[in-house]
């Protein structure tokens, strides 16, 4: 573009100077012999050559501000559509991200550590729809579980002794939770009085909690895969 804006730029001045150069050529010693008539005629000629001239310089101003406009607007729109870009891709979770947020671990008790008539209830698939669905509740940007991005097509599911999230299978006694959002809602929305982690702590499960100023997730690693729907043309 830059390179484009130059050359008809060079052109268009190119010709300005050829106009103002014919306007130079005529001869002094020429003026001399000249009848009135003929002055009167010439001086009329220089007029026109030089409104001419005048028109085309004022031409080539109004073109390259018209480049510039151009190339301006377009820079804008790159970067404006450079930026959607990226602020969509976070919001897939097709890059990796850092931020203010929490760090939850979810572990099962010790024998020592069990209150007399509570029994160990391995976490479940469930227990962990439940945190997700808390945590989102509670502005949660970006929430990943052992390392596995949460995104809109995470499958969350028990599977015989395992737990199924983005078709990997699970099965541990130690989950841990990066959520990305306001640490105070987030802490909240889960130990607050009578929240989920009361439940888990009845079942055998306890709860840790760490507020960080730079939690970081990674991306999600997987495949978004479109079959059956497309987008609906709008009605003319």
């Amino acid at each position: 573009m830059t390179i484009t804006i130059g050359i008809v730029c060079f052109l268009l001045v190119m010709i300005i100077f050829m106009q103002f150069k014919v306007v130079r050529e005529t001869e002094e010693t020429n003026i001399d012999t000249m009848q009135e008539a003929e002055l009167r005629q010439e001086l009329a000629n220089w007029k026109t050559k030089y409104e001419e001239a005048k028109e085309k310089y004022d031409e080539t101003i109004s073109t390259l501000n018209s480049y510039k406009e151009e190339s301006t607007s377009d820079s804008q729109t790159k970067a404006t559509l450079e930026a959607e870009l990226e602020n969509l891709e976070m919001a897939l979770g097709k890059t990796d991200v850092e931020g203010e947020g929490v760090i939850i671990t979810f572990s099962e008790k010790t024998e020592e550590e069990l209150e007399e008539e509570e029994q160990i209830e391995p976490i479940r698939a469930e227990d962990l729809i439940y945190i997700v669905n808390y945590l989102k509740d509670a502005g949660a940007e970006a929430i990943s579980i052992n390392e596995e991005r949460i995104v809109n097509t995470t499958d969350i599911a028990d599977v015989g002794e395992s737990i199924k999230i983005n078709s990997k299978y699970l099965r541990t006694s130690t989950y841990t939770i990066k959520a990305i959002g306001n640490s105070a809602y987030l802490e909240s929305s889960l130990f607050g009085k009578g929240g989920y982690v009361e439940l888990l702590n009845t079942s055998g499960i306890k709860s840790e909690i760490e507020r960080q100023n730079r939690v970081q997730i990674s991306k999600f690693d997987g495949d978004f895969e479109i079959n059956y729907m497309q987008e609906v043309e709008a009605e003319t």
